[in-house]
């Protein structure tokens, strides 16, 4: 079934109306588009979300969003190419669905780029043709999607230039359900007693009031409820606290709870007693609220402006290899034909999940998405910073090459990442790692330097507390190579020399310490003396052991291909038993 005339108004006029492409994207929310190619940048203006069926007439317009349902190989590029003639906005596809089957797949390089050789004759296509081309997540349905996008579009309508993302309503929503609840008037302020939200009543008293109309609470109370210690008790902790009723100064009684993340105070509820009592479990209900309302707190704060959020979104899809670099080049202030890498950032050791609650862990994700911006801002100007599997990655783009090659522009990057480190230790009390990606010679080809960083980030997890801080590729290749290698290992089971598992069996069945003294052995180049030391045992102990070993598992360690396999399964195995962090 075409759905070709669904949603248009106004005709098939030439002047699109409508919103940016950008701001439809921001206020999906959760990305479920992917921008695969953008040749005339994020501007365009969608007017109407129609879905297209390769069987229907094609007969799209200006500002069209088309979704390409069911079509892929040759038919696609050739629908892509139609609608494009007819002067329609973007076209969306999906990247499982969409391309030739008979296409060789591109040599890999760094992590796996999804969708990436899939889409490329599509990109290629939409790029001639001047259409922005969005790929759609698998798990999308469209009909959902085409409601999603019509219904964006219909509410620009509606706001006829507001900002879409200026509408964020949740903590207003918050307060009407905390006054359902406790039965009074509700406002929620933050750390610094301005007014962020509240609900709507005309029971207000005097104190109410000339917060709302002033969005702070007037200094002269706000005098008496620090000489009164409510603040105090409010940043505390999560008591919930009791201002009795003061006619003569025109405040009735009242109900208050800190907001906090962890220990880190965020704000405050206020509730007013109207003419009936507040509810029975009001003081409950309130304490879940704060709990509740700490998320949205570090959400309102985490909120930037639509161009940076979108900034943020662009390098995520662009360090998945999921977005054309053009795209992102179109849309912030990068040169696609510049040099750039990528630094990325992670917590030292394991995240303490038992003493953080969910709020103070999101908000110092977001603190640390902010101090790194900071340092990398200040090294380029059009740096971009983001968060992916709980990595922060910086791209430092416009990078040039100097007389020694690259080498002083790494040596510059390892001192920034070195003081974003520091920073962190010393204003958050967080201890990071950072890995510096070798430079790309492209924007295009910044997933290999985001790979590269993955992968030294990976090799610096399996240090010991108290390890390097910072590292590049030439500190930890050896340490890289290695784990790559156990990881072959570890996925292929045919590669496991059954000598060697028949003597990790003996050693755990009966509690010997035969594979660490062997693994230590073989580590220390067959010197007794240096292997019994590292293990605080005597060299004829360690000689005895050696012996055991070889004799339980049948390995002749005169050879030094069985001494090198050894050595890495065995060293596979002391990984697999005592994980790094």
């Amino acid at each position: 079934m075409s759905d070709v005339t669904a949603g248009r108004s106004g005709g098939e006029a030439e002047a699109v109306a409508g919103v940016p492409l950008r701001e439809l994207l921001l206020a999906l929310g959760e990305p479920v588009l992917d921008v695969a190619a953008a040749p005339e940048g994020l501007d365009v203006r969608v007017d109407n979300v129609v879905i297209l069926d390769p069987e229907d007439r094609t007969e799209v317009g200006p500002g069209d969003l088309v979704l390409l349902v069911g079509v892929r190989g040759a038919a696609a590029r050739r629908l892509v190419r139609t609608v494009a003639r007819q002067r329609a906005a973007a076209v969306a596809v999906k990247a499982g669905t969409s391309a030739d089957e008979d296409l060789p797949p591109s040599p890999g390089r760094g992590r796996p780029r999804p969708g990436g050789d899939v889409l490329m004759p599509l990109r290629t296509e939409a790029r001639e043709s001047g259409i922005a081309l969005l790929a759609v997540r698998p798990q999308v349905r469209w009909e959902k999607l085409q409601a999603l996008c019509q219904g964006i579009v219909d509410n620009a309508r509606l706001i006829a230039g507001e900002d879409l993302d200026e509408a964020d309503s949740d903590l207003f929503s918050m307060a009407q359900t905390i006054a359902r609840l406790t039965g009074g008037l509700v406002s929620i302020e933050d750390s610094a007693s301005r007014v962020l939200a509240y609900s709507s009543s005309a029971e207000v008293d005097e104190l109410r009031r000339l917060s709302v109309l002033g969005r702070r609470g007037p200094e002269s109370y706000l005098a008496l409820l620090r000489e009164w210690g409510v603040f105090t008790r409010l940043r505390s902790g999560e008591e919930v606290v009791r201002i009795d009723e003061h006619p003569e100064l025109g405040i009735r009684r009242r109900l208050a709870v800190g907001i906090h993340a962890g220990s880190r105070p965020l704000g405050s509820i206020w509730v007013q007693e109207g003419s009936r009592p507040l509810a029975e479990h009001a003081e409950e209900a309130l304490l879940g609220a704060a709990r509740a309302t700490a998320l949205h707190m570090i959400r309102r704060r985490a909120q930037t402006s639509a161009g940076l959020r979108l900034r943020e979104d662009l390098l995520s899809s662009l360090l998945e290899g999921r977005i054309d670099a053009d795209a992102l080049a179109g849309t912030v202030e990068v040169r696609p034909e510049r040099a750039a890498l990528v630094v990325a950032f992670a917590r030292a050791g394991k995240e303490d999940t038992q003493k953080a609650d969910r709020s103070e862990r999101e908000l110092n994700r977001r603190r640390l998405v902010d101090l790194v911006s900071v340092h990398a801002a200040a090294y380029r100007r059009g740096s971009l910073v983001t968060e992916l599997g709980g990595r922060v990655y910086a791209l430092l783009p416009d990078l040039a090459r100097g007389r020694q090659g690259w080498a002083g522009t790494e040596q510059g990057v390892v001192s920034l990442a070195g003081r974003t480190v520091a920073a962190a230790r010393d204003a958050l009390g967080l201890a990071m790692r950072a890995a510096v990606g070798s430079p790309a010679e492209r924007l295009g080809d910044v997933p290999d330097s985001r790979a590269e960083a993955d992968r030294v980030l990976d090799a610096m997890e399996r240090e010991p507390e108290g390890g390097r801080e910072v590292a590049t590729i030439s500190d930890v290749r050896s340490q890289v190579l290695v784990g790559e290698t156990l990881a072959h290992l570890r996925a292929d089971p045919s590669l496991r020399d059954p000598r060697v598992t028949r003597l990790v069996e003996y050693d755990r069945t009966g509690n010997s310490e035969l594979v660490r003294s062997l693994l230590a052995y073989l580590e220390a180049f067959g010197d007794a003396r240096a292997a019994a030391e590292r293990l605080h045992v005597h060299p004829n102990t360690l000689r005895y052991r050696v012996r055991r070993a070889a004799s339980v598992s049948g390995i002749d360690l005169g050879d030094p291909g069985e001494r090198l396999f050894t050595q890495l399964q065995l060293l596979l195995e002391q990984r697999e038993r005592d994980p790094p962090g």
